[in-house]
């Protein structure tokens, strides 16, 4: 059983959860059957991340690239989500969790934008975590539209353009009210950052596992914040 600290928790956990198609590949399933099972690990995880409690978990679900993968597949993604958020409201509102969703939400079907507004309305109120399911994203477009904000307010002359900070860049991110990550972890072996959280992700332990997501229990979610644990964390000093 993996010991943790309960003092040097991180705040704030980002996954990059990786796998699902292999895994499904390896057991000469068709891919959805991977992403199936990826959104029971998803579940676990989320339920052990609120027992410990890390105060943010944020999960990258669906990037912006995704769209471009087949109909079919992004059929049975959008049918998986719509099942999420409809089934899991109950259990966020029992166990304080706020839901949140960072990315473009205006391209997903109309239901499924009321869905997610609904469930980020009814949760604004837990306490004990916050769930942020990172959807249609993608840090790049992230960056590049708070950069439009910020020369619409130096248009508007609300903003001068010397005033411009990577404080005042941050309050028009998605993620303005959060923490940057302390930890993010990626399962299935592959190590870059896909264009999740670049900006964010500035001073962020990486941790990478060759497990694929599917397969990725609370047990490794506990060896990658024991993991983290050991490490020193310096921010650039000495």
């Amino acid at each position: 059983m993996v010991e943790l600290d309960p003092e040097r928790l991180p705040r704030h956990v980002a996954i990059i959860m990786d796998g699902n198609g292999r895994w499904a590949r390896r057991r000469g399933l068709p891919r959805f059957f991977g992403h199936r099972e990826g959104v029971k690990t998803a579940k676990r995880i989320i339920t052990k991340a609120c027992e410990i409690p890390i105060p943010v978990l944020t999960l990258y679900a669906f990037s912006r690239e995704n769209w471009e993968r087949p109909r079919e597949e992004v059929a049975v993604l959008m049918d998986l989500l719509r099942a999420y958020l409809r089934e899991e409201l109950p259990t966020m509102l029992e166990r304080g969790i706020r839901f949140r969703v960072i990315g473009e939400r205006e391209r997903f079907p109309g239901d499924i934008q009321e869905m997610i507004a609904r469930v980020e309305k009814e949760t604004a109120s837990g306490e004990r975590m916050t769930l942020v399911l990172a959807l249609s994203y993608g840090a790049r477009h992230e960056l590049a539209r708070a950069a439009r904000l910020l020369a619409e307010e130096v248009c508007a002359g609300r903003l001068r353009p010397e005033d411009i900070t990577p404080e005042t860049l941050s309050r028009h991110l998605y993620t303005v009210d959060l923490p940057d990550p302390d930890l993010l972890i990626r399962t299935s072996g592959e190590m870059r950052l896909s264009n999740f959280l670049l900006y964010q992700c500035a001073y962020t332990e990486f941790y990478f596992t060759p497990v694929l997501w599917p397969d990725f229990t609370e047990e490794e979610f506990l060896k990658a914040l024991a993991d983290y644990q050991r490490r020193e964390r310096r921010f650039g000093r000495v």
